[in-house]
């Protein structure tokens, strides 16, 4: 990914769920230096900026209007040309999804949920696209991969739903990683894990993977496993904001 327009089933938002909302935008701005902006009708929400570009949206789980229990979350969405047509298509393929229904003037979405339970959202533009930012900008979002307890029903039902074709990569010895591409291009990887509930993890872009987990954890973050390598990729970890959110971090190999 890179900036500019989003592509036809390229990840294209990100929707970061958390309580305690002001507390969660100073510990991300300590972490990633991200600022925020206003999301006019939207209660609870702040649009996330990387630099002055916009990169997803920080939503207040306990404002008003969402339902109780809304899990703390980095959700991320796809974008489609035809929301109504995706959700057919998903459900036919053995999945799950709600109703779509329209952002204001911005978009239709809808959420599904794949075969073996992790949550996608759809996003059908009208005048919102999507990211601005550069995904390798840092704090961006950068990567996007399922983890799933059965990789091979998800990589059957990713690649009929979206057309991406599908790339086995061994980056370490017992390892096995698909990665998804659309064209040449990849954009997304899964991974099988059992010791987690299916999900998409989404990975940000870090300019020092070290020095950003010690600002984590200086202010109150998890983690939740530290810093490795993968040969030929970069170095990533896996934090927990203060308020219950996990993310990665990617710092990609120069």
């Amino acid at each position: 990914m890179t900036t500019g327009s989003r592509r036809v089933h390229d990840f294209c938002w990100i929707n970061l769920m958390t309580p305690e909302a002001e507390a969660a935008k100073a510990f991300f701005a300590g972490v990633f230096g991200w600022t925020y902006g206003e999301m006019p009708g939207v209660p609870g929400g702040s649009l996330i900026l990387v630099g002055d570009k916009a990169a997803g949206a920080l939503m207040d789980i306990e404002a008003a209007g969402f339902p109780p229990g809304t899990p703390p979350v980095v959700g991320a969405m796809v974008k489609v040309a035809d929301a109504d047509a995706t959700v057919a298509r998903a459900k036919a393929l053995g999945g799950q999804a709600d109703a779509v229904f329209t952002v204001m003037e911005n978009g239709r979405m809808a959420m599904l949920t794949d075969p073996n339970g992790a949550v996608l959202g759809l996003w059908q533009p009208l005048s919102k696209d999507g990211f601005e930012c550069d995904s390798h900008a840092h704090g961006a979002p950068s990567w996007f991969e399922t983890l799933t307890n059965d990789a091979a029903r998800a990589v059957a039902f990713y690649t009929e739903l979206f057309g991406w074709s599908v790339e086995e990569q061994r980056p370490v010895p017992g390892m096995s990683y698909q990665l998804f591409k659309q064209g040449n291009v990849p954009v997304a990887g899964a991974m099988q894990m059992s010791d987690v509930p299916p999900h998409w993890g989404v990975s940000f872009a870090a300019n020092d993977a070290d020095d950003v987990v010690r600002r984590a954890v200086e202010r109150g973050g998890e983690l939740c496993m530290p810093v490795q390598a993968i040969p030929g990729v970069g170095r990533f970890a896996l934090l927990k904001s203060p308020q219950g959110v996990s993310f990665h971090l990617i710092e990609w190999a120069r």
